[in-house]
């Protein structure tokens, strides 16, 4: 293992976090952006890439951040709880998954339906269950729960600022690209760590 490969991976996170940040904007921003298009108005829709391109890059790093966290209480974990950490972990996903319906269903005063706050918190876990299942076929079946844990417990902490932000929008802007970084991070792991 050496610097170049981490500086590798940095990068390519960073460039994975621009793109899927500028396109899911295209989405979630649609309505802005067919203003600037209908008259066309370069410099103001070159700003708006811009912006969103750098939202991307933030939360890029904010993924990084949460990956390298991650990677230290997996360890710390280990060393504390030895061979109850997989349970330990399990529990805490099982908490968060629990608490992505709990506490915005409370904090929206019931203008939120609850069947959608079910949905999102379900398909976080789905998706993190697919992650976590193509991890654990790349390397060996222990690492499903440390896989499924980034998925889910350390992806929904990253996401707590798009959370408390009222409207959908920041928070469809800031999951896509952390989803997108974390499962980028935690395939090419085992890659760059594989001695040659």
């Amino acid at each position: 293992m050496n610097s170049r490969k981490w500086v590798g991976l940095f990068i390519k996170t960073l460039i994975i976090g621009a793109i899927t940040g500028l396109i899911t904007s295209f989405f979630i921003e649609a309505a802005l952006y067919s203003k600037y298009l209908a008259p066309l108005n370069f410099g103001e829709l070159a700003g708006l890439v811009i912006y969103f391109v750098g939202l991307g890059l933030l939360f890029s790093v904010i993924s990084q951040t949460g990956f390298f966290v991650y990677l230290f209480i997996n360890q710390f974990g280990l060393g504390l709880f030895r061979s109850f950490w997989p349970t330990v972990q399990v529990l805490l996903i099982a908490f968060v998954v629990f608490d992505l319906v709990y506490f915005p269903y409370q904090a929206a005063d019931g203008s939120i339906s609850i069947f959608w706050l079910i949905l999102m918190s379900l398909a976080i876990l789905g998706y993190g269950w697919a992650i976590a299942e193509i991890k654990a076929r790349q390397t060996n079946r222990r690492a499903f729960v440390p896989a499924l844990f980034l998925m889910v417990v350390m992806t929904t902490i990253e996401w707590v600022p798009g959370l408390r932000t009222s409207g959908t929008d920041y928070a469809w802007l800031m999951i896509i690209p952390l989803l997108a970084c974390n499962t980028y991070q935690l395939l090419m792991l085992h890659r760059i760590t594989r001695n040659k």
